[in-house]
């Protein structure tokens, strides 16, 4: 008998350590379950704030890049525009009577030259006679009455106006008709 009562003590025992060692190991799982989870939910703030930095830093990117360009434009008109006087007086001196031919053809061969330096540049004549005169491309300095001509019709050019793309880099200073 007491072998008996010392086995179902024993049984009982081992159903109690069996009991608890389930319990420890459903303990552990959620454990486990709870640390995945956190785990988890790390790796989707982490992946969140990744995709965000990234997406900020292709904007900077961009954003650089159209900065440069900008300035590129800024810097290219402004230099240009100082060597427009240089062009106009080229032009003026290649036009200029002389009997010294030679000399003439090697002024009008550095104005070639120089107009295609500009031009490698994006520099563009603004067209005048003949156009609709546009305050945004001409100047007006001067008004005349001619029936023949059309309203705000451009007849005569004092100063050659010129452009680079859509930039106005010095405005023609016109003679409009009517």
């Amino acid at each position: 008998m007491e072998n008996k009562e010392k086995n179902n003590n024993e049984t009982g025992d081992n159903v109690k350590q069996e009991e608890e060692v389930v319990k420890q190991e459903e303990n552990d799982n959620q454990e486990i379950t709870e640390k995945k989870q956190d785990t988890t939910s790390e790796i989707e703030e982490l992946n969140d704030r990744y995709k965000r930095l990234l997406a900020e830093f292709e904007n900077y990117k961009k954003r650089s890049q159209k900065e440069r360009e900008n300035i590129y434009g800024i810097i290219t008109g402004d230099v240009v525009a100082t060597m427009l006087p240089i062009m106009d007086n080229l032009e003026k001196a290649a036009e200029a009577k002389t009997e010294d031919t030679s000399y003439q053809e090697g002024i009008k061969l550095v104005v070639r030259q120089f107009s295609d330096a500009l031009k490698r540049f994006g520099l563009e004549e603004i067209e005048t006679i003949g156009k609709k005169f546009d305050p945004e491309f001409h100047e007006a300095v001067s008004h005349i009455e001619d029936s023949e001509k059309g309203e705000q019709e451009i007849v005569q050019e004092y100063r050659k106006g010129y452009k680079i793309g859509n930039k106005v880099i010095r405005h023609s200073m016109v003679i409009v008709a009517n």
